[in-house]
């Protein structure tokens, strides 16, 4: 029951970092143009790089390291404070190095210097220490105030086409105060420890080694971004960052679990309960098969005309990008789960480094051709088949340790509902006039169409979700 009660409140958090910018979407692309949005997708693909290093590998390792030590409160402050301070070290290194690029590279420069405070708030994010005591609650109450009042400025300052600068503001400040936030419920949680007692250096080695997948990550998530800023105009980088923005506020329900579920796995794996990790990487994988494919065909069968009705009128290619990018949310879902929830968990770090530094490879090198021919249809084909080489490579990379058979059991069943219920939403979406109420139509018909046909073919997964709800009833 504390898994769902995480994965819930995790999913909740990460859904509201991508529904701010959601919600507004709408209102800025119509106020800003695909000119203001460009320019802000282009100029933050290139300080996620400083954001990158800033917070090398921290994330995943925090979690994970605070996760071991979490019953030992002396051993869980030690921890805290060492890994603190490298981000704090490594934040100030990578604000020295944005600021010498914003000086040789001035193009777009008042809105890089803006963005500057989004590198700074790396250095005050906690929000790990917390993820590894699987306490999400804090994490989520205390930044949905921050972001419904950002959601407030955006709507009640934003109302020119040259207030591009200002939505960047209003974005970067949101996200530093969310994180500065986080810091009062640090007091109960940490002891006084002598800085003299403190070695930074022990966490070094492990710190690189996830550093580098997450370099490879976010290169092939944000280079797509740079390059179709510095080679079809800025213009670009807004419709894939709108596109993207949408397949990723879906990816979320589904991503959260990986969060939720690293520390989780992380404990039983240094008890030496191999079979128990195991056993949840089934049941994790069946279960994000079970609900990303109904997601990328639901979301394939309306993209077409939600994009261009979502943003407005001259954003029509967003909505022929979402299709195309629209299969990523089960590609992600898969090496998310086998990524996160079982290689980083159980210090397969070279495995993990491996598979996404091969798939920021191929995107780099494919990414030139298809961009200089086909934009950003280019751009969309390249991301999905990178997920794919990833999700590919980690696959047979654990197969000799599990049972794929296992992963894929169900698979047959969810592609065949998903498909089946792709063609009658797909039909109305092309007949029925792009509205609110028949977007919703088409969504309800899809789940429903999905849910007959799971029930009537009756995989596995549902046995589980049976026994469940009823072990939760007889609790009651």
């Amino acid at each position: 029951m504390k898994v769902i009660k995480n994965y819930l409140y995790n999913a909740s958090y990460q859904l509201l970092a991508i529904i701010v910018p959601l919600v507004t979407a709408p209102y800025i692309s119509r106020v800003l143009h695909a000119s203001g949005v460009g320019i802000n997708a282009y100029t933050n693909s290139i300080i996620q790089y400083f954001i990158l290093l800033a917070q090398l590998g921290i994330t995943l390792y925090g979690s994970k390291q605070i996760a071991s030590v979490r019953n030992d409160k002396k051993a869980l402050s030690k921890n805290f404070w060492e890994i603190q301070l490298v981000k704090t070290i490594t934040t100030l290194i990578a604000v020295i190095l944005l600021i010498i690029f914003i000086i040789i590279y001035p193009r777009y420069q008042v809105y890089m210097l803006i963005q500057i405070i989004n590198v700074i708030a790396v250095a005050f994010d906690v929000s790990w220490f917390f993820s590894g005591l699987e306490d999400f609650k804090k994490i989520v109450l205390r930044n949905t105030f921050i972001r419904l009042l950002s959601v407030v400025l955006i709507f009640g300052l934003i109302r020119k086409a040259n207030q591009t600068w200002l939505y960047i503001l209003i974005l970067s400040i949101s996200t530093l105060l969310g994180n500065i936030t986080l810091w009062p419920y640090l007091r109960p949680q940490i002891k006084k420890i002598n800085f003299d007692d403190l070695n930074l250096l022990i966490h070094l080695s492990a710190l690189i080694s996830l550093f580098i997948p997450t370099l490879a990550t976010t290169v092939y998530m944000q280079l797509n971004k740079t390059m179709l800023g510095s080679m079809c105009g800025a213009d670009y980088s807004g419709y894939y960052y709108n596109s993207d923005q949408l397949i990723r506020a879906v990816l979320t329900l589904a991503t959260s679990l990986g969060t939720v579920m690293l520390p989780h796995v992380a404990a039983a794996y240094s008890k030496g309960d191999k079979r128990r990790v195991k056993a949840m990487l089934y049941t994790s994988f069946d279960f994000i098969s079970l609900v990303c494919v109904p997601m990328f065909f639901g979301l394939a069968g309306i993209a077409i005309k939600l994009g261009p009705f979502f943003y407005g009128k001259g954003f029509s290619i967003v909505g022929i990008a979402m299709f195309l990018e629209s299969p990523i949310i089960v590609l992600i879902g898969w090496n998310n789960t086998t990524g996160n929830q079982y290689l980083v968990p159980t210090g397969k770090n070279k495995v993990f480094s491996h598979s996404v530094i091969y798939g920021a490879i191929f995107n780099i090198l494919a990414n030139i051709p298809m961009i200089y021919f086909f934009n950003i249809y280019g751009a969309m084909i390249v991301t999905v088949l990178s997920e794919a080489f990833v999700s590919i490579y980690q696959i047979i990379a654990i197969r000799q340790e599990i049972k794929c058979k296992y992963l894929f059991k169900n698979m047959p069943k969810y592609m065949l509902a998903g498909f089946l219920m792709f063609i009658p939403v797909f039909l109305l979406n092309q007949k029925l006039s792009a509205h609110i109420w028949t977007f919703t139509l088409e969504i309800v018909v899809g789940i429903v169409i999905y849910s007959i046909l799971i029930i009537l073919l009756r995989p596995t997964s549902l046995e589980l979700i049976e026994n469940f709800l009823k072990k939760e009833n007889s609790n009651q």
